[in-house]
């Protein structure tokens, strides 16, 4: 009796630490995933607010333009 319940407590031990196996594998290539996708986004961020900051520029430099054009004429 003693040898079949140690030999179902290792069948048991033994499926359970497949079965985690598995899971950290699956979650290592979620995590990976995740940060991924974070840097593509913050990269895209990133390129986003440059793409702001020259708009920004060029519409003071516009304005300018306009201001100094109306100083002229008055």
């Amino acid at each position: 009796m003693k040898k079949l319940l140690a030999l179902l407590l290792v069948v048991g031990f033994s499926l359970t630490f497949v079965a985690c196996g598995n899971q950290a594998k699956e979650e290592t290539a979620a995590e990976e995933a995740v940060e991924e996708t974070t840097e593509a986004v913050e990269e895209t961020a990133e390129e986003a607010e440059e793409a702001v900051e020259e708009a920004a520029e060029e519409m003071e430099e516009a304005v300018e333009e306009v201001a100094d054009s109306t100083e002229v004429s008055e």
